[in-house]
Order: structure tokens, then C-alpha cells, then sequence
């Protein structure tokens, strides 16, 4: 029997229950406040420059996602990047657009509610129902944003998960910079003991990436990030560059210079469990929060997820 399947949040966690609902036959809609998919695995585009500003790359430990990864090898949607690093080819959010393939897709929708009555689920933002085929009428709902955001959704339905409060993540600003001629940086992959930067990368030596400009991401530290975190992007962005020069002796003028605030950037405190799910109502949750701070642990909860919701409603 088909049914359709809502689901909040297009990054890796939600797009592994997609993919695990849509393989089997039913509707999935997939709803998002970002106009792309694949959460913090995104690329910041600015004319022809382009920059992993969010996760840097994935790692594949486990059977599952190992063979994922390899297909997605095959397919031209990763390339590895250093020994057993990862990354989307051309830009972080490739594999995020092979997972989504066959679902429905609202993007740019901050979704505030959801309200479930003999119908099924329906699915709202600050205007009301969200207006796509078959809201109202969702068989079950999954909420596969970070603990935070979710905990309010998960509120509008009643439900208060005790496992959802104890998660808890780090934020991170992030620098991107471009240059006109290449830098003396020691390595294309830094992590760096420094009170303001934690993380420093040569985007450009990545897989399928432009060599004609010299792209750099810097994320500065947790404590960093927390100190700053309500500041403006045009604030942030000098002070960061200014850490950066300190750090690297590096003098050069940048071409192109623009910070990124990602509130809800590393795990620190987790759910201790794979997934939340009240089967009383279909509604359930996922994400990395649940497992740890990376890439393949927000996959292996919405993978599941799905596959634990499916036996259930079967």
C-alpha cells in the first residue's frame, strides 16, 4: 500500500528516510526552509567562485553507507579527497540531489506546525497549511531538523521527547575566501590549535573544483563562534580574516571575502539513540543529533528510522 510520507528537513538524515520510503513505493514530500538540499552539506556560489562552506567531507565506516558512497563514486556524484575523505562532485550537495530523486520537494518553506486529525498530517508555515499536493492527508510525519528546531515543531503535536532536550550542537562561523594566486599553505587540510579558527581547507584542491582561483574555508572554534555568534556576517567576516593572517603569515588581499553563522553546526551532546518515533500518531525524528557529529551517523538514523516506520505502518 502507498502512502505518503512528510518529511521536514533536506538534509542527510531526512534524505536517508526518503530514500528508504520512496525505494519502497511510497509518496514522499520533502519540506525545507533552504531553497537547496542536503543541510549543512552545501556550497556557497558567488559568480563562478564556489565553497564548501558547511561540512567539509564524509567519511564511509559502515556496510550501508559504504556502498552508497560507492555508488555514488561510480556515478560522478563523489570524489575522494585524501585518503578515505569524501566529498560531492561538483559541489557538497550532489549526493543530497541522488537521494532525493523521486520525492517531492518544497523548498524555502519555514514550516511553524504540524496538526494531525482522522486525515493524517498537515503541514504548516506562518501562513497556514503549506499548499502542495496531499497536505492534510500525510500518513506520517518526520521531523529531521536539529534537536532544537525540532523540539518546538514536536511541541505544535503534543509531543515533548525527553532524549530530543538533552542533544545539543556547537555553532560555527565559517570564512570563505578567494585569491588570485595561490597560497603558501602548508597543507590543503588544517586543524589548527588556535583560540579563533579551528579548521582551515584549500577548497580548490577538492575534487572537481575550479583551480583557477585559490578558494579557502577557515571555521573558526566552538568558543569562538559562541563569543560572536549574534554579531553580523559583515562584522565577523574581517575579524576572522584578520585571526586567519595572524595564524598563516599569509598578507594577500582577498578578491572575495564573506562569512557564514551555522547555529547548528557540531553534535556535542547526543540523544543516545538512533531515532525518536511515537507510533500512536506516526510521528517521529532523526538527524545527527541522535548518533554524533557526522556526515554517515545523521544517515544511519533517518535510514532507521525509515526502515523501523515501515515495518510498523506496514
Amino acid at each position: 500500500m502507498t502512502r505518503q510520507i512528510a518529511i521536514i528537513g533536506a538534509g542527510m538524515a531526512g534524505l536517508a528516510a526518503a530514500r528508504r520510503f520512496n525505494d519502497a513505493g511510497h509518496a514522499v514530500t520533502l519540506f525545507d526552509k533552504s531553497r537547496g538540499l542536503g543541510g549543512r552539506m552545501a556550497t556557497r556560489r558567488a559568480g563562478a567562485l564556489q565553497f564548501d562552506h558547511g561540512a567539509q567531507y564524509f567519511t564511509a565506516r559502515g556496510e550501508r553507507f559504504r556502498e552508497l558512497v560507492d555508488g555514488w563514486l561510480a556515478g560522478g556524484q563523489v570524489g575522494e579527497w585524501d585518503n578515505g575523505s569524501y566529498v560531492g562532485t561538483p559541489g557538497m550537495s550532489a549526493p543530497a540531489r541522488a537521494l532525493a530523486a523521486g520525492c517531492s520537494i518544497v523548498a524555502g518553506s519555514q514550516v511553524t506546525a504540524l496538526h494531525r486529525d482522522d486525515a493524517g498530517w498537515t503541514i504548516h508555515d506562518a501562513e497556514g497549511p503549506v499548499a502542495t499536493p496531499g497536505n492534510g492527508s500525510f500518513a506520517a510525519a518526520i521531523l529531521a531538523v536539529p534537536a532544537p528546531q525540532a523540539i518546538p515543531l514536536a511541541a505544535t503535536a503534543g509531543i515533548a521527547w525527553s532524549p530530543m532536550q538533552q542533544a545539543s550542537y556547537a555553532p560555527c562561523w565559517a570564512l570563505m575566501l578567494a585569491f588570485d594566486k595561490s597560497l603558501d599553505l602548508p597543507s590543503d587540510r588544517m586543524r589548527p590549535e588556535h583560540a579563533a579558527i579551528g579548521w582551515i581547507a584549500r577548497d580548490s584542491s577538492k575534487p572537481a573544483r575550479s583551480r583557477e582561483t585559490e578558494t579557502v574555508v577557515v571555521h573558526a572554534t566552538p568558543d569562538w563562534s559562541r563569543a560572536n555568534l549574534e554579531d553580523s556576517p559583515d562584522d565577523v567576516a574581517p575579524r576572522l580574516l584578520a585571526a586567519f593572517r595572524d595564524l598563516s603569515g599569509i598578507a594577500a588581499k582577498p578578491g572575495f571575502l564573506a562569512a557564514h553563522r551555522w547555529r547548528y553546526a557540531l553534535v556535542e551532546r547526543t540523544a543516545g539513540q538512533p531515532f525518536l518515533w511515537d507510533e500512536t500518531i506516526a510521528l517521529s525524528a532523526c538527524g545527527d543529533w541522535c548518533l554524533g557529529p557526522r556526515v554517515e551517523a545523521a544517515f544511519e538514523s533517518g535510514d532507521a528510522l525509515a526502515r523501523e516506520m515501515m515495518a510498523k505502518l506496514a
